[in-house]
């Protein structure tokens, strides 16, 4: 019951206002948020209730059926915030950003990164989709013109000629992508999504690099926390 949810302040507000307009912040930013516009407003402040802070925001976006969700980095294990749309299931959240042929690439650049081994796409793989759009075909040129605004928007990451989804397409998007995608996993360690990730040949269960990483870092021998076996993959 809303009314009974604790009062939003102005320094709630400026804190929604400004995680908007970045999209995705990572948690250190988002920290230095909340000292801001608690000080700013003169709301009281501790470090340590940024999760209450956001929880009220939430329970004052629940009717419009957005949340602002934290979520992990792939890369480096960093946490993340997101205004998530709960009533969207589907990709429509970009449209009203993208015209319909460019929303076709990155769908189809999606399902490349996500059916992939390791959670990525090489620019030309990409490139070559760009002629067999249903919607209306795309010079190469035009598309990685288009590539590079969804990199600039942060739905996806490059390096090296390398895409893979950026952390704040996997915050918005893990609903949709584990309903669309059979192959979607969740990590064994954290339970969200896991993209760029390991597989167990044995049972296989998947973990995120920076999951990998870090519950290996103090075993001596690098054994599957689902069924025991031997780790086959390098730990990262």
């Amino acid at each position: 019951d809303p009314t009974m949810a604790p009062l939003m302040t102005d320094a709630h507000r400026r804190f929604l206002q400004v995680l908007m307009s970045h999209g995705i912040m990572e948690g250190s930013e988002v920290r230095a948020l909340h000292r801001r516009c608690c000080e700013i407003h003169k709301v009281y402040y501790a470090h340590d209730k940024l999760e209450d802070f956001i929880g009220t925001i939430n329970s004052h976006l629940q009717p419009l059926f957005m949340q602002i969700r934290k979520g992990m980095s792939e890369s480096d294990g960093r946490a993340h915030y997101a205004l998530v749309n709960l009533a969207e299931t589907e990709i429509t959240k970009m449209a009203s950003d993208y015209t319909e042929n460019e929303l076709e690439l990155f769908r189809k650049t999606m399902d490349l990164i996500i059916l992939s081994e390791n959670g990525f796409a090489t620019s030309t793989d990409i490139l070559n989709l760009a002629d067999q759009l249903k919607t209306k075909k795309m010079k190469k040129k035009e598309a990685e013109q288009v590539l590079k605004v969804f990199v600039e928007d942060k739905w996806l990451s490059e390096r090296n000629g390398m895409y893979t989804l950026h952390t704040r397409s996997i915050i918005e998007m893990e609903q949709y992508i584990l309903s669309n995608y059979n192959v979607a996993r969740k990590c064994n360690i954290c339970q969200s999504l896991a993209i760029q990730s390991q597989l167990c040949e044995s049972c296989g269960i998947v973990m995120h690099l920076p999951c990998v990483r870090k519950y290996f870092k103090a075993q001596t021998e690098p054994r599957c926390p689902q069924c025991n076996d031997f780790w086959s993959c390098d730990i990262p």
